[in-house]
């Protein structure tokens, strides 16, 4: 359950069998269960499977959740859900056993379950997309700790203590400075920006528009991509050094253009962090949007 969009599908060991998005309009509770819940029930009757052959269900949501499936906070997106117990809505309504987690941290179960960090026990996920998420893994377990927010706030660690002011009230954090709900922001916070090819582009500059941008020549784009790829990288040092992973995985919509973000990103590791000359292995998401959707499997299992 992400800002945008919410993906639900049904697994069957390895795969998914079958899935459907729903486009999120404004990131509530109120208005994505309804959906959710006729729509689990028309894709189980699509793939002509009973809920009683379900082992169960399990929920990601871009949130804060305890161990008991029950959400603690957010921050901007969902903020009708703390408080939310999902084991409970989902015994009610489907008559299964639930689990939930971080969106980010199920996700990292599914790349390590079926995806790029395969065979790894120590590994963190950054996605890089309206925000930036994190999940860390160490010794095959999902890192826990009281306050339930143990490595999952890789958006939210400091590159900049003079930067720019974050939602969650931190001052120069890797979200503030290079993730797509702020790119527009700091485009139009440039003092060239009236001169760019950025400043005629319809709409809210995204990254997408930013590499086009960049690819056509425009120097305030490429200024900004650098930018943004020293921030991703320094927070890669940081995290590397917090965690000291075998892999990192980069997923997230901007990653669609991995083949200009991991080199400078591997580069500046090589340079900066203080670890053995490819010990640590930086790679690219190998399921996408389906990696939540894999990470049902080990979750239900309990081995997260």
């Amino acid at each position: 359950m992400g800002g945008s969009h919410v993906e639900y599908g049904i697994v069957c060991g390895d795969r998914v069998i079958a899935a459907e998005t729903i486009a999120v309009k404004a990131a509530s509770l109120a208005e994505v269960l309804p959906q959710l819940e006729s729509g689990i029930l028309a894709l189980a009757a699509k793939s002509h499977l009973e809920l009683r052959e379900m082992v169960g269900v399990a929920v990601g949501i871009c949130a804060i959740v305890d161990s008991g499936g029950t959400v603690l906070a957010t921050n901007g997106k969902y903020d009708d859900a703390v408080g939310f117990n999902f084991p409970q809505w989902s015994e009610s309504k489907f008559q299964l056993r639930c689990r939930a987690e971080n969106d980010t941290r199920l996700a990292l179960l599914g790349e390590q379950f079926a995806g790029a960090a395969q065979g790894f026990e120590d590994a963190v996920l950054v996605t890089l997309g309206t925000g930036i998420g994190g999940a860390v893994l160490l010794g095959g377990r999902l890192l826990q700790s009281r306050g339930h927010k143990a490595g999952g706030l890789a958006g939210h660690l400091g590159v900049d203590w003079n930067g720019r002011i974050c939602s969650c009230g931190n001052r120069g954090c890797a979200e503030a400075e290079a993730s797509t709900a702020s790119l527009d922001a700091i485009c139009r916070e440039r003092q060239r920006f009236a001169g760019s090819g950025l400043a005629g582009m319809a709409g809210t500059i995204d990254f997408q528009k930013l590499f086009a941008a960049a690819d056509a020549g425009d120097a305030l784009a490429h200024e900004i991509l650098e930018h943004c790829l020293g921030v991703w990288s320094s927070l890669t040092v940081s995290l590397i050094h917090a965690y000291d992973p075998e892999v990192i995985v980069f997923g997230g919509g901007v990653m669609r253009r991995q083949e200009a973000i991991l080199p400078a990103i591997r580069e500046h590791v090589e340079r900066h962090a203080w670890a053995k000359k490819g010990s640590v292995k930086i790679v690219p998401s190998m399921l996408g949007s389906t990696a939540a959707l894999l990470g049902a499997v080990p979750l239900l299992r309990g081995g997260a």
